[in-house]
This record gives structure tokens, C-alpha cells and sequence, in this order.
């Protein structure tokens, strides 16, 4: 027992001596690692990264592939019990679809004599793995020709699971795109405003607060009309981030700028100047590095609203279009009630898009906490 004690003794101290050696970033890391849910979001975010990255392969299909008697169809349902009451492998049944006279809609009914057993790394159709590698296999799939519809399918027949997690490269990507942009502007918008002052900063802050007071929502409108229609989805990808750049750095420069007018006067900031550093040298080097657990928690937090601001703009028909897909634009699909009633499935993306908004959140919630100590 009293082994055990002074090895607890001797782990804890050890960790003292290296958290009291240790630099800002090892203890804002040490701090972040004991915020549990950020730390569990961290993990949930990079999962959710990695589908979208490798989505050919995790998906069962790609964004194109209909089954066409299986428009508007429920999600399958996966049974371990058959109808004989024997417990097997996952598998679902054959489903057949009917057409109600009465309302004109197809129902499915499941064939207990047909099943489909449900695999992992299943042979499906070829693909290019990251648009390189030759592959055929999917994480998971059924065995035979009956569509296997996690989410349940669109109007057209098309797996929504497979939409979705395709739709995620666009929706994912598009904020640390639009944030990086916005963050270089600000940074530099922001750091010449606050340390030269003067005319200098009443140019830019006449500028910030005209940008800022034009209504957002009409100014992507404006700006996304602008986008040729004939234009790939890539190009619209870029040109959406360029978008939600244009009016989003404006916060994060006038914070900067408030930061750096009271770092400005500091001794080691004087000492810079007279020692003849330049004035980007001294703004770069001595005066941002005041604000660095600032700025990661600010880029934390933008991140979901440039994926909100893509979704808005691709749910108004302004942004991501068809054949390319992104959550906003799956949500069109979503707009008329009657669809939410019949379908309610439609509205999966949603869910997708609360979930990387919450984790986004939950993880500058734990940044914030390890960079600020008057916080906890």
C-alpha cells in the first residue's frame, strides 16, 4: 500500500515539474484533454471529417444511383429475429411497392420470403477511392439486388444516407475554407487598425460598419446571383466560400483591433519600436501573439456559421445546385409540408447539420475554457 502511494506521489509530482516547464500550447492542451465533452466532440468531428473525406467508400452508393420503383421509400429496416422467431445475422426483407388508388402514393410492403443479408465491406459498384485508387468495396451493404436505404430514399428513388455523407465535402469543408479567409482578413484589417489608429483606422472602421450594417441574408442573396449558373460545382464551391468570406471577417477585425490598442502601449511593444522592428514585425511578432487563444477560439466558433451560412444560401436555390449536393440543398427537397408529413426522413440533414454545429460548439466551449483560466 505504501508502494502504491509514493508511486502516485512520485506520477503527480513528475507531472508538476512538466506542466511547470511546459509552454502556453502544452498547457491550454493539458487544460483542453480534462474538458471531457469537448474532448468526446473532438473525436465525434473527426469521424464525421473522415466519412466525408473517404465518403465513396463508406457509403453503400453514390449520389447518383436511383432505384427507380423505390421513390419516397422508408428507411429499410434491419431485423435479427426472422418471421419464424430464429435469431440470424442482420439481414432485412424484400420489399414490394403497391400503388393506393385511393391516395396515389406507392407503400411498400416487406416480402418475409426474400432476405438480404446485411455485410460489412460488401462488393458494390467500382469507384475511385479519393479519385485515385480503384476500389468495389463499401464499408457496408446487402448481399443481392435489393436496395439497402439506411435514411430512406428522395422522390427520385436516390439512398439519402449516401446524399448526405457526399453532401458533408461541400458542407464541412466550405467553413474551414470561408474561415481561413476571413480570418487572414481580419488579422490584418484588424492589426493595421488597431496599432496605427488615426486615419488609417477610421477608413477601415467606417468600412467595417458599413459591411456590418447591411442585412446578411440580402447580401448572399446578391452575391450568390452573381454566380454564373453555368459554373461546375467546384467553382460555385469557391465562389460560395468567397461569399461568406466577404461578410465574415468584419467581427473578428474589430476584436483584434480592440485587443491591439491596449497591447500597443506595453513595454515590450515600445522596446520593439525603438529597436527599430518594423510595423507588421511588431503587429505579427510581439502584439497578435497576445490574442492567439483568442483567435483559435474565434476560428472554432466561425466554423459553424459559415456552415450554416452555406446551408441557408443552398436551401434558397442560391448556392450548391444539382447534380452536386450539399446539406442545404438535400433540405430543398424538405420545403413543402406535405413532404414533411408523408416523408418525414427528408428532414435527416438537419440533423447532420445540428450535429457538426453543436460539436463545433462543445469544442470552442473547451477551448475557451483551457485558454482563459478566469473562465473555469
Amino acid at each position: 500500500m505504501l508502494k502504491h502511494y509514493r508511486g502516485t506521489r512520485a506520477r503527480r509530482q513528475k507531472k508538476a515539474e512538466q506542466l511547470a516547464e511546459a509552454s502556453q500550447y502544452q498547457l491550454m492542451l493539458a487544460q483542453f484533454k480534462k474538458h471531457r465533452i469537448a474532448t468526446v466532440s473532438l473525436y465525434l468531428l473527426v469521424i464525421l471529417y473522415l466519412m466525408a473525406i473517404f465518403a465513396s467508400f463508406v457509403v453503400p452508393y453514390d449520389t447518383l444511383q436511383r432505384f427507380d420503383q423505390f421513390g419516397y421509400a422508408k428507411p429499410s429496416q434491419v431485423h435479427i429475429v426472422d418471421a419464424n422467431g430464429n435469431v440470424q445475422l442482420p439481414f432485412i426483407y424484400g420489399r414490394t411497392s403497391k400503388l393506393d388508388k385511393k391516395t396515389f402514393k406507392y407503400t411498400f410492403e416487406e416480402d418475409t420470403s426474400k432476405r438480404y443479408p446485411v455485410r460489412l465491406f460488401v462488393t458494390g459498384k467500382p469507384y475511385h477511392l479519393l479519385g485515385v485508387i480503384p476500389m468495389s468495396r463499401h464499408l457496408f451493404g446487402v448481399e443481392g439486388d435489393e436496395p439497402f436505404f439506411l435514411l430512406g430514399a428522395d422522390k427520385l428513388g436516390r439512398d439519402l444516407f449516401s446524399r448526405i455523407i457526399y453532401a458533408s465535402r461541400v458542407s464541412l469543408f466550405i467553413g474551414f475554407a470561408g474561415v481561413i479567409i476571413s480570418f487572414v482578413l481580419g488579422i490584418i484589417l484588424g492589426g493595421i487598425s488597431g496599432y496605427f489608429g488615426g486615419v488609417v483606422d477610421t477608413v477601415i472602421q467606417r468600412i467595417i460598419e458599413f459591411i456590418m450594417s447591411i442585412p446578411q441574408i440580402p447580401v448572399w442573396m446578391a452575391l450568390s446571383a452573381a454566380i454564373p449558373k453555368e459554373w461546375s460545382g467546384i467553382q460555385k464551391f469557391f465562389a460560395i466560400t468567397l461569399v461568406l468570406s466577404f461578410v465574415g471577417w468584419t467581427g473578428l477585425a474589430r476584436v483584434v483591433r480592440g485587443k491591439l490598442i491596449s497591447l500597443r502601449e506595453e513595454d515590450y511593444v515600445i522596446a520593439a519600436r525603438i529597436s527599430s522592428a518594423k510595423p507588421m514585425q511588431i503587429i505579427f511578432r510581439h502584439l497578435l501573439p497576445g490574442v492567439t487563444s483568442y483567435l483559435v477560439v474565434s476560428i472554432t466558433l466561425a466554423i459553424p456559421g459559415m456552415i450554416l451560412g452555406e446551408t441557408t444560401l443552398s436551401f434558397l436555390g442560391l448556392g450548391i445546385t444539382a447534380p452536386d449536393v450539399s446539406w442545404g440543398s438535400l433540405l430543398q427537397d424538405a420545403q413543402d409540408i406535405n413532404a414533411i408529413a408523408n416523408y418525414p426522413w427528408l428532414l435527416a440533414p438537419v440533423f447532420f447539420v445540428m450535429l457538426a454545429v453543436v460539436l463545433f460548439n462543445f469544442i470552442g466551449d473547451g477551448l475557451r475554457d483551457a485558454a482563459d483560466p478566469y473562465s473555469r
